[in-house]
């Protein structure tokens, strides 16, 4: 199978074709692999248009959701970005490229370690990663400039908004364990923030103290 190829049908056929027109993204999602994210046995199924699992119950999103919900952030380059849900790593390897530092965190320490040596064959050395409670953020290197949660939340965990640089985005699937709606929140000014809604989305639950608190239905 030849990656390269897969890899730009992918953009075309699933990202660009829906709308996704940052080009800094676009070639973001051309350049890394992300067949290297999943098990060998789902390398054929990489560039297809679908979340996949990579164990703990956990998945790969889309491509599509990728692409669109890095755009959404509207990044420059010079931006410090708190990713919530490390997962496989294929998020913080395309923020990776989009910004000047990426920190993230993730619950499962077996995924956090898988994805750090991932992002290490890469050589993407600005990604932080900790294991953690994601919805508390990460206090001690706030505020940030753009939040990226890859977890569907029952509401909007306060922590985010107080962890938001003023004029940064913060963007995030809210709704119940099967349907959520993809959210942009943007910290204003005077205080306020400015709530988009994007698209319908479904993730798997936001576990920690300001989210859902069991991965389990109630």
């Amino acid at each position: 199978m030849d990656f390269a190829i897969a890899r730009r049908r992918m953009v075309e056929q699933q990202i660009m074709a829906r709308g996704v027109t940052d080009q800094r993204v676009l070639d973001a999602m051309l350049q890394v692999p992300r067949h290297l994210f999943v098990e060998p046995g789902l390398h054929s199924h990489a560039y297809s248009d679908a979340s996949l699992p990579i164990g703990e119950k956990q998945t790969i999103s889309q491509p599509y959701m990728v692409a669109s919900m890095s755009a959404a952030l509207e990044l420059e380059g010079h931006e410090r970005i708190l990713e919530i849900g490390t997962g496989s790593g294929y998020q913080s390897a395309i923020l990776s490229l989009l910004v000047k530092r990426v920190y993230s965190i993730e619950r499962i320490s077996s995924l956090a370690g898988r994805a750090r040596k991932v992002l290490d064959q890469l050589c993407l050395s600005n990604v932080n990663i900790k294991v953690g409670d994601g919805t508390i953020g990460w206090k001690d290197q706030a505020p940030f400039d753009g939040i990226l949660v890859a977890a569907g939340a029952p509401d909007i965990p306060t922590e985010y908004l107080q962890q938001l640089e003023i004029g940064g985005k913060l963007v995030l699937p809210v709704g119940d364990r099967s349907q959520q709606i993809l959210m942009r929140i943007t910290r204003l000014e005077n205080g306020n923030y400015k709530r988009e809604q994007l698209m319908g989305c479904r993730f798997v639950p936001l576990i920690g103290e300001q989210g859902w608190l069991t991965a389990d239905e109630d």
